[in-house]
């Protein structure tokens, strides 16, 4: 796991010598947060863990005693259990520890083995190269068309909306651990068509069967799932405020070494995969959903056609397979 951690502080978060760095954790992944607190000391970083309350979870806001070590820190490495009642708490977190120059690596439900095995123990030169192609490959586009064999067709929206990765993170940015994902915030009032979840939903594991969103002008305007006890827990999760079901962000998955588990933050990174999230992007370029949560759906094998503003077009990913 240490190794993991220090391939990682270097590669992505470009950790340097003397910087400080802040571990956020808590009991059930305070192995996780101790490989990271070794890694950096190796990287002669000045490390400082804090460890969430036990009291009081599911956590909806800051705890006030974290502002004082988050505020001295440039890097910062957030490794504790997720749970989808404290997403409120993770997208507050976020906006404090993005504020700044400060880099953060973002890992709620990181677990020992993603830091074993998979996801954290890939080539992140490879990564990077693959992410760079593939954020060229979608630069000028105005909208895309995304199919797949589940029953997915939507269009998205997407000019003067620019992709990202996580695989290098950037001075008030933050990115996932483990790393591999592209994404954007489409337009939030424009896109349409049929999303089918076949794969992972954010902090609530795999549908028990496929779970059918219906999306008019970005916003889900119906959720159907044979499982009625699934479904009721969907609904009440995207109404959690008038935002909640209204379009956030398309992501594509492009890290080989990362499994479709029922863990969201290893699967939205699986190659062969996208996810589109309902919610809070305002930390993605020019998103305006201000909701307080941000919930992810994935889905398998897509095929994703780019339309771009000089009227050419390309399918740049086929059957899940990126084209570039």
């Amino acid at each position: 796991m240490k190794n993991s951690a220090r391939r990682s502080l270097q590669a992505v978060l470009g950790l340097r010598e003397g910087e400080s760095v802040l571990i956020v954790t808590d009991r059930e992944s305070a192995r996780v947060g101790w490989a990271f607190e070794l890694a950096a000391r190796e990287l002669n970083a000045l490390p400082t863990v804090y460890r969430l309350p036990d009291e009081g979870r599911p956590l909806t806001a800051v705890p006030a005693d974290l502002a004082g070590p988050l505020e001295n820190a440039t890097v910062v490495i957030n490794c504790f259990t997720s749970a989808a009642e404290e997403t409120p708490f993770r997208i507050e977190l976020l906006q404090m520890a993005t504020a700044g120059s400060r880099r953060v690596g973002h890992a709620p439900g990181i677990t020992e083995d993603m830091m074993i095995f998979g996801p954290m123990d890939v080539d992140y030169r490879e990564l990077q190269k693959r992410a760079n192609r593939f954020l060229a490959s979608l630069r000028n586009a105005s909208y895309l068309r995304i199919t797949a064999p589940g029953g997915t067709d939507l269009t998205l929206y997407i000019e003067g909306r620019s992709f990202v990765t996580d695989v290098f993170v950037r001075p008030g940015t933050y990115g996932n651990l483990p790393c591999g994902e592209v994404w954007c915030a489409p337009i939030e009032t424009l896109g349409e068509g049929t999303l089918v979840c076949d794969g992972t939903v954010g902090d609530m594991g795999s549908p028990p069967a496929p779970l059918t969103l219906q999306i008019e002008r970005g916003r889900i305007t119906r959720a159907q799932c044979p499982d009625e006890a699934y479904l009721e827990r969907v609904r009440k999760l995207l109404a959690v405020d008038p935002e909640a079901s209204v379009l956030g962000e398309f992501g594509i998955g492009i890290n080989p070494k990362t499994r479709v588990t029922e863990n969201m933050l290893e699967a939205e990174k699986a190659f062969r995969t996208s996810h589109v999230a309902f919610g809070n992007n305002e930390d993605l370029p020019g998103g305006h959903n201000h909701s307080r949560t941000n919930r992810e759906f994935l889905f398998r094998d897509p095929t994703i056609h780019v339309f771009y503003t000089d009227g050419s077009a390309s399918m740049v990913v086929e059957d899940g397979l990126i084209g570039v």
